[in-house]
C-alpha cells in the first residue's frame, strides 16, 4: 500500500475516486453519516463540497492506494481555525474499502493522520464513531480514550438509529 496526502490537485484529480470509495464503503454497511440510496456520483459531490477547505490546508486528506493503484482507503484531519482550538484537531472518514480490509491498512491510516496531527503541534484529537463497529474496536485498540457514548445519535445506511462512542487521544501533555 502506497499513503500519500493529497494537495489540492491531487484531491481534485481523487474526487471519482474518492466518491467510488466512499459509495461502496456506505453500502458494505459503514456509518459515515450517509442512509441508502447513496451512489459513487452522490459520494463525490459530496468530496467536491469540501475542495475549498482541501485547499486552505483546514482540511488534510490521505489516500490510500493498492499495488494496482486503486484508492482503498482515506483519513481525513479537520483543523479549527478558531484561537482557543488551534491545539486540537478531528479525525474524520477514516474509512477502508472492504476488499482491503483485515491487513493493517485503518491503523495505518490513523497512524498516518495521528503523526501529521503532531507535526502540525496539534495536541488533542478527537473523534466519533458507531459503538461497537469495528472502528470503535479499533480505537480502543490503538490508545484513544472513550469520554461518552450518546444512544441512537446517528443513523446507520439502511436508516436504523445507532449508538454512538465519543473518543479523544492526548498526543502529549500540555506542558510539553
Amino acid at each position: 500500500m502506497t499513503i500519500r496526502q493529497l494537495d489540492a490537485d491531487a484531491y481534485t484529480a481523487a474526487l471519482p475516486a474518492l466518491g467510488r470509495l466512499l459509495a461502496d464503503t456506505v453500502a458494505a454497511g459503514a456509518s459515515l453519516g450517509f442512509v441508502h440510496p447513496f451512489d459513487a456520483p452522490a459520494a463525490q459531490a459530496w468530496w467536491a463540497d469540501l475542495s475549498p477547505a482541501v485547499a486552505a490546508g483546514s482540511l488534510r486528506v490521505w489516500g490510500a492506494h493498492d499495488g494496482t493503484g486503486d484508492l482503498v482507503g482515506t483519513i481525513s484531519l479537520a483543523l479549527p481555525s478558531k484561537p482557543n482550538a488551534r491545539h486540537r484537531a478531528e479525525i474524520v472518514k477514516l474509512m477502508v474499502h472492504p476488499r482491503a480490509r483485515g491487513r493493517g491498512l485503518a491503523r495505518t491510516l490513523l497512524d498516518t493522520a495521528e503523526a501529521a496531527a503532531r507535526g502540525a503541534d496539534v495536541s488533542l484529537l478527537v473523534l466519533d464513531t458507531e459503538t461497537d463497529s469495528p472502528a470503535d474496536r479499533l480505537y480502543a485498540a490503538t490508545g484513544w480514550t472513550r469520554y461518552g457514548l450518546v444512544p441512537a445519535y446517528a443513523a446507520s445506511p439502511d436508516g436504523t438509529l445507532k449508538d454512538c462512542s465519543f473518543y479523544y487521544k492526548q498526543l502529549r501533555t500540555q506542558s510539553g
